[in-house]
């Protein structure tokens, strides 16, 4: 049996929805992971280039 292709657009609507949703997920677990360690990185670049 195949499905219309009404479902099949709805389905595939539904995935890309769950798949953003996730890579959205992960990117602001790894800017909570790494948020603090940038920050220490950059404000040692900073002064660095102050004291140069």
């Amino acid at each position: 049996m195949t499905m219309p292709r009404e479902e099949e657009k709805g389905a595939t609507a539904v995935e890309y929805g769950l798949l953003v949703a996730l890579i959205g997920a992960a990117i602001a677990v790894t800017v909570g992971l790494l948020g603090g360690a940038l920050d220490t990185l950059f404000s040692n670049v900073k002064t660095t280039i102050a004291g140069a």
